[in-house]
């Protein structure tokens, strides 16, 4: 891969973005490289958790604006390039979000445009104290893509999204803790240590578990309280047949930490 750098340690993948001169903004091939790897994580069961990071400085200033300004001039070639685009872009999204395992985002300095987008898609998300957050579309004359306006409103609420939005104002990890945009602050020399922590703890647990949980969670807003609780029930029962209920039932009784492996 040209943008994009892999690593599997144990049942922990970690996704880092690689193009650090460009504050790894997302270029065509980016885009096409998280596509593909994030089609093959989502289905390979040796990966427990997935840690998504930028290298060097920065997580991600958004998309790469001077690819854009040398890709194609006239309006129906354009229309066609970005209708592709985003087209995979989105199923880089749908895929994080509906992927049966945890995924945490790792970030640090910017976190810009589709960087959000990205960022948010993520289960879990540690911020270096460094990190800085913007919309930013807005500066480029353009709409948010990438689940953002999705995102913001359920995480935030609407006026705050819209703030966001709307004016594409710079703000830093405290008041991204604050507003329950990210999990966890840490002073940036620990970052990676931090997210491989907490990656590793995930990695051990119920993967199974987390993935059904992950699905109630993420389509709950559109349930009625019957649906969902519906929902819960064959969920409930789903994982009560598994192999990490019957060892969490055994772990509990002998008073010992349970050995989950994942179904």
């Amino acid at each position: 891969m040209k943008t994009i750098i892999y690593e599997q340690v144990g049942a922990v993948a970690t996704i880092t973005l690689n193009r650090p001169e460009a504050l790894n903004a997302l270029s065509w091939d980016m885009n096409q490289e998280l596509a593909e790897l994030s089609s093959r994580l989502e289905l390979d069961d040796s990966v427990r958790c997935v840690v998504l990071q930028g290298a060097g400085e920065h997580f991600m200033a958004g998309g790469d604006i001077k690819g854009f300004s040398t890709g194609p001039s006239d309006a129906q070639s354009r229309k066609i390039a970005f209708e592709r685009g985003i087209a995979e872009t989105h199923g880089i999204i749908t895929r994080l979000k509906r992927m049966p395992k945890p995924v945490i985002a790792s970030v640090q300095g910017a976190v810009a445009g589709f960087g959000v987008s990205l960022m948010s898609a993520c289960d879990l998300v540690v911020a270096a104290d460094n990190s800085y957050f913007t919309l930013a579309y807005c500066h480029i004359g353009t709409t948010p893509d990438g689940g953002a306006t999705y995102a913001l409103p359920r995480t935030v609420g609407t006026k705050l999204a819209l703030e966001s939005a709307l004016l594409g104002d710079r703000f830093d990890a405290a008041r991204a803790l604050q507003l329950g945009l990210v999990n966890r602050v840490v002073p940036a020399a620990q970052r990676q240590e931090a997210a491989a922590t907490l990656a590793v703890r995930l990695a051990k647990g119920p993967t199974a578990v987390y993935g059904r949980t992950k699905k109630l969670i993420n389509e709950s807003h559109n349930h009625t309280l019957a649906e969902q609780l519906q929902a819960e029930q064959e969920s409930f029962v789903a994982s009560a047949l598994g192999a990490d209920f019957a060892e969490g039932i055994a772990a509990f009784v002998e008073k010992r930490k349970p050995n989950f492996v994942g179904r």
